[in-house]
């Protein structure tokens, strides 16, 4: 499976971004999908998961409200609409899969597949 995320850039705070991942190789069915983060010096956190219907999806903490996964499986893609962006959203943020299975799972540990991350900047 490889990812290819995209969409990331500077943004002042109180703006929007979309990201977008795009899965290509072994099937895209039946998998969760997942948004993690990196800041520097800091430790790969968790931001969203979703199945592979999109029924079910899962937020840290600190970005419920303000973020919102969704899947289009036609398009093989996996989006991050990111609203309210504030300086601490700041991060590489990367997205991953875990194939044959649904559970939206929040430890980057269940995650084998991942993309090359892309930068988001929030900053006045």
């Amino acid at each position: 499976v490889q990812l290819q995320a995209s969409g990331g850039g500077l943004v002042q705070p109180g703006g929007s971004l979309r990201l977008s991942c795009v899965a290509s190789g072994r099937t895209f069915r039946d998998n969760a999908m997942g948004w993690f983060r990196q800041a520097p010096g800091k430790e790969r956190e968790f931001v969203a998961a979703i199945n592979w219907t999109g029924g079910s999806t899962r937020y840290a903490d600190s970005v419920k409200g303000r973020f919102t996964i969704s899947r289009d499986n036609a398009k093989n893609t996996m989006y991050l609409q990111m609203n309210s962006l504030k300086p601490e959203d700041t991060a590489v943020y990367y997205c991953a899969v875990r194939l044959g299975s649904t559970y939206t799972y929040t430890s980057r540990y269940e995650y084998p597949y991942w993309g090359q991350g892309t930068q988001v900047t929030v900053s006045s």
